[in-house]
């Protein structure tokens, strides 16, 4: 299965906005330094799907504000 994510980091608050069934809007606190950013939208990923964090994985963007996630078994 496969997340699209637009991620806004450095933001004053932290909203989750779910755009379609696996599209995903997520503005957090952290900076994009040090995989900071990337680390807690995996997170906020595996809390909202219900696994592991460690079965999430960026396919594309983890540079880049537009990520694709994938969940693997």
């Amino acid at each position: 299965m496969f997340i699209k994510v637009k991620c806004h980091p450095s933001s004053k608050k932290e909203i989750f906005e779910k755009k379609d069934e696996n599209s995903f809007e997520i503005f957090i606190k952290e900076k994009p330094e040090r995989g900071e950013a990337n680390k807690k939208v995996t997170e906020i990923l595996a809390e909202i799907y219900g696994v592991s964090h460690k079965k999430l994985r960026i396919i594309k963007g983890a540079k880049s504000p537009s990520k694709i996630f994938e969940i693997h078994d």
